[in-house]
């Protein structure tokens, strides 16, 4: 191993149990934390490997504690308080309403306009989208990425213009999008409408004219969930290995 986990203190874990059994669905939001520190590069990828196999390895609270002792919770992107992975079950369902709610967070956002003039601009990250987001660019190219943002409204309008340029919208799975902009000698990509947005997630309505240039919209999902996805093939992988070693694999006598 490179690093040594972080030290608790001796029998430390939630509730004071630290032999209770620990579940799948405990040690997921644990590695859910890992990879939001891996995206905002609060761990390197040797820690965050090392820290994931510690993570489905753990049997009981009092293994996986320590593991996110010295992270923020998730989404915290200035010092806070460690994150605290709750063990509380919750119904199916209940993470993916909350998540959206959470991130409607009201206010006037913080960054209002994205300018290019023969340059690039990019608004990406943990950021708040304002009910309104005017975007410029001439001979240049701008990017606004909504993957990880919070919104200031559940409706928002990113008002793009493109003149002998590029502009390029990515949204999250789940985002409803409504594209009303025109192109004249130009391109306005209207191909992500239509998609059924999910339960309390915000619109998205993109709106501007394109001029010998072209704005582009397109869905995504974050480089934390692409992290996600990939390890939990990769456990999949090995739960099989496994099988195949204890003679357990389907259709084996």
């Amino acid at each position: 191993m490179t690093d040594e986990l972080p030290a608790g203190p001796s029998g430390g874990s939630p509730g004071g149990l630290p032999e209770l059994r620990a579940s799948d669905a405990d040690r997921e939001r644990v590695a859910e934390v890992l990879r939001d520190g891996l995206a905002e590069g609060r761990l390197d990828m040797a820690e965050f490997e090392e820290r994931l196999e510690a993570t489905y390895k753990a049997r009981t609270y009092g293994e996986l504690e320590p593991i996110t002792r010295d992270l923020p919770a998730s989404g915290v992107t200035a010092p806070g308080p460690a994150a605290a992975v709750s063990m509380v079950k919750r119904p199916a369902g209940a993470a993916d309403t909350g998540e959206w709610a959470s991130r409607i967070v009201g206010g006037e956002g913080t960054s209002r306009w994205g300018v290019a003039v023969m340059s690039g601009f990019e608004r990406r990250g943990h950021w708040t989208v304002p009910k309104r987001f005017n975007c410029f660019a001439f001979w240049g190219g701008g990017v606004v990425d909504l993957r990880e943002a919070n919104f200031a409204d559940g409706e928002v309008v990113v008002n793009c213009y493109a003149v002998m340029g590029g502009l390029n919208v990515v949204v999250p799975p789940g985002v409803e999008v409504v594209v009303r902009g025109i192109g004249i000698m130009g391109g306005f990509d209207h191909g992500q409408e239509g998609v059924a947005g999910a339960p309390g997630a915000p619109r998205v309505v993109v709106t501007g004219f394109a001029f010998w240039g072209g704005v582009g919209v397109e869905r995504k999902i974050s480089k934390a969930e692409r992290l996600r996805l990939r390890e939990e093939r990769r456990r999949e992988k090995l739960e099989r290995r496994a099988a195949r070693r204890d003679g357990l694999e389907p259709g084996r006598d």
